[in-house]
């Protein structure tokens, strides 16, 4: 058996490890036990979820796609890319949820025989706090240091102007919850080239889609001020930290008082389309992710995308991603409806 395929045939095991709620599809074709025992967890807790909100999942299907890898004798190191595919039903409705799951997969050759040892994600839906403060980069608009200019569109590429902003700040901007959405599901699985693309892009994704239905950049020429992104002049870098960073984006989002601004609610349904919702997976107060909702299941409950595991109509409460704990926690925010 080729290494080849003993990585098709994990794939085969853990898209019905799955669908199954059970790891045994994995014993196998993955020979890391605690590896095992830990999908094991994942997808119990996964099944559950499904179980309460009384969704039946129907099927799922997993495309590969290899892309990198590292041969040596004994060892092959390969990076894939999934795509998740699962379908499920809540009462007479049917509900598509996609997944793309970046990993890197280990693969050891005993006795002639080539099995999966264990895999990690490539990337983890959690950003870290950036510890840079006070950053100051030059306005070629007249911005003067230490005075804050009220809110207005920054300089940034034209071709992202005309996509989504406002031409005039000062006037009163009502926020388009369906472009946002339509944004949310026309760049979910790729990102938009007009922007720059950040390792854990989750927050980058997000503040796009708010801007794409209107939300008026505060462009500040402050790293830690306001909301902008001006993209990236040589090797610098032209965004606030509220853009791209998830704590600091939930931290504006919060206590913003004009331009783009929302409040807390205190349940998940009570959100509407264009609405965000922040993670904090360790339970120590600080934001390391943040979905974009784009629509309601059968129940009434929150279906999100987002990037970095790039993701579409999936479940709010994210207990199938490798970074949820039993800590965590979250924040529902509604964006308000007028800026």
């Amino acid at each position: 058996m080729s290494w080849k395929t003993a990585l098709y045939n994990y794939v085969h095991a853990k898209n019905q490890a799955e669908i199954e709620g059970s790891a045994a599809p994995l014993e196998a074709y993955v020979s890391d036990s605690a590896y095992v025992r830990k999908q094991d967890v994942k997808v119990r807790r996964l099944l559950n979820s499904y179980r309460d909100r009384d969704a039946k999942l129907l099927r799922g299907e997993t495309k590969l796609r290899l892309t990198g890898v590292k041969e040596s004798p004994q060892v092959i190191i390969a990076d894939i890319q999934l795509h998740r595919f699962l379908n499920y039903r809540i009462g007479s409705i049917e509900h598509l949820e996609e997944r793309i799951e970046p990993e890197r997969v280990f693969i050891d050759s005993a006795e002639n025989r080539w099995q999966v040892r264990y895999t990690e994600p490539l990337h983890g839906e959690k950003s870290l706090p950036s510890k840079q403060r006070g950053v100051f980069l030059p306005d070629h608009e007249g911005f003067v240091d230490g005075i804050r200019r009220a809110p207005s569109l920054p300089y940034i590429n034209h071709s992202i102007l005309n996509s989504g902003a406002q031409e005039s700040a000062p006037r009163k901007i009502i926020y388009n919850r369906a472009k946002a959405a339509h944004y949310a599901e026309t760049w979910w699985q790729t990102p938009n080239p007009k922007y720059e693309e950040f390792e854990v892009d989750c927050t980058n994704f997000v503040s796009q889609c708010l801007f794409a239905g209107g939300a008026p950049m505060d462009y500040t020429g402050k790293r830690d001020l306001g909301w902008w992104y001006a993209g990236k002049r040589g090797n610098q870098e032209l965004w606030s930290f509220s853009w791209a960073v998830a704590n600091s984006l939930q931290t504006f989002l919060s206590h913003s008082r004009r331009g783009l601004q929302g409040h807390a609610v205190d349940d998940p349904s009570e959100l509407q389309m264009g609405d965000t919702i922040s993670y904090d997976w360790d339970g120590d107060g600080r934001y390391q992710h943040n979905t974009i909702v784009i629509g309601k299941d059968a129940n009434g409950m929150p279906l999100v995308n987002a990037h970095t595991y790039n993701s579409r109509n999936r479940y709010w409460a994210y207990k199938d991603s490798p970074a949820w704990t039993e800590r965590t926690k979250y924040v529902f925010v509604r964006v308000a409806d007028y800026m």
